[in-house]
């Protein structure tokens, strides 16, 4: 087996696999005799992803099919390659635009996942590489991104996530109780806007905006981000500066994604 590759990941992503080529229910047996291990190592793997959501069992047979997290995962795929396919050049003007870093994501459970990054082509007097690129993961809850992505769920739907995340101290500014984040949803539906002020890290600050499909719905956020290592000004100066390039930017998206302002009112 190659070293750098990981022999669990690999078993339950087979297991996974099983339902789309063998059948939608699976027990144990059928699992085990498929992908060639013994019943209660399949057990311990399939238990595991059942945990996770990405299986749900049959109280009365016993027995497993796919579950909701990778309908939610083949969702958000389908729908972030045709966002990234309409988004990529508008984020590249953005960032050219304002010589800051400008990225798209789409919402994960209580995370956030980038599925599109753009660095301004302009020379800039400082680099700041925020190690983050398309596939990183954040928590959504210190993030603008995840604050937009969050801010637009249904309640029903918002409520229980919002019970299970763990608000925990990521930098100086760090939401971390549940009623004072729940009033900043409610203030970016409201405004439309979102403000990270050094909540995910230290100097970190970021503006983010929603970006709607033809029906309405929000399925993705852009954001512009900034370090007090390029720019020290107020985060006021910073929404005044770059919220009219954001928005203008998530409009466009938006309207290329179908989205008419006067048809969804």
């Amino acid at each position: 087996m190659n070293p750098s590759t990981s022999q669990s990941l690999e078993r339950g992503l087979r297991i996974l696999t099983e339902f789309a080529e063998n059948g939608p229910v699976l027990g144990i047996a059928d699992l085990a005799r498929e992908v060639g291990l013994n019943r209660s190592t399949t057990h311990r793997y399939v238990a595991t992803l059942a945990g996770l959501g990405f299986l749900q069992q049959d109280p009365d047979t016993r027995k497993y099919s796919l579950g909701p997290r990778v309908a939610d995962l083949g969702f958000a795929a389908i729908s972030s390659m045709e966002i990234t396919g309409v988004a990529a050049s508008y984020l590249q003007d953005l960032s050219d635009e304002t010589g800051y870093a400008a990225s798209m994501a789409v919402l994960d459970g209580a995370d956030i996942v980038y599925v599109e990054r753009r660095r301004s082509r302009r020379q800039t007097g400082v680099h700041v590489d925020l190690n983050l690129h398309v596939g990183s993961r954040l928590p959504a809850y210190c993030t603008a991104m995840g604050k937009v992505l969050l801010a637009y769920r249904e309640p029903a739907a918002l409520r229980p996530l919002l019970d299970r995340m763990d608000l925990v101290r990521r930098g100086p500014k760090t939401i971390t109780v549940r009623e004072q984040l729940a009033g900043a949803l409610a203030a970016v539906r409201r405004g439309g806007l979102a403000v990270n002020d050094e909540e995910l890290a230290p100097g970190l600050r970021s503006i983010a905006a929603p970006l709607r499909d033809r029906s309405g719905q929000v399925v993705a956020a852009i954001n512009i981000a900034v370090h007090l290592t390029t720019w020290t000004a107020s985060v006021e100066s910073v929404i005044a500066r770059l919220s009219g390039p954001l928005l203008r930017t998530a409009a466009d998206i938006s309207h290329q994604l179908g989205y008419r302002a006067d048809s969804n009112m």
